[in-house]
């Protein structure tokens, strides 16, 4: 089972966050997309754009943080964070 942590921070605290599960067969990279997209869905947020330094975070440590210049619309918390915490 694929599952993703996904969690708003401000302040040094979470404020808000939410596990995106998948058993698809697809690729971990399809995974995390649409993990991503789902849990911005249900945060009610935009979807932010990875950077070059985003990917190679999550690439390195399977966990990433979207701050304010990876989303288009203004935000009103410091960073958003994904976590991988279970991969198949």
């Amino acid at each position: 089972m694929f599952r993703m942590w996904v969690r708003e921070w401000k302040d040094s605290r979470m404020i808000r966050d939410t596990v995106i599960e998948d058993g698809s067969a697809d690729t971990r990279t399809h995974k995390v997309f649409r993990a991503l997209e789902t849990a911005c869905g249900e945060l009610d947020l935009a979807v932010p754009v990875w950077l070059d330094s985003t990917v190679r975070d999550f690439q390195r440590h399977s966990r990433a943080r979207f701050t304010r210049d990876s989303f288009v619309e203004e935000i009103e918390f410091d960073y958003l964070e994904i976590w991988l915490i279970e991969e198949d």
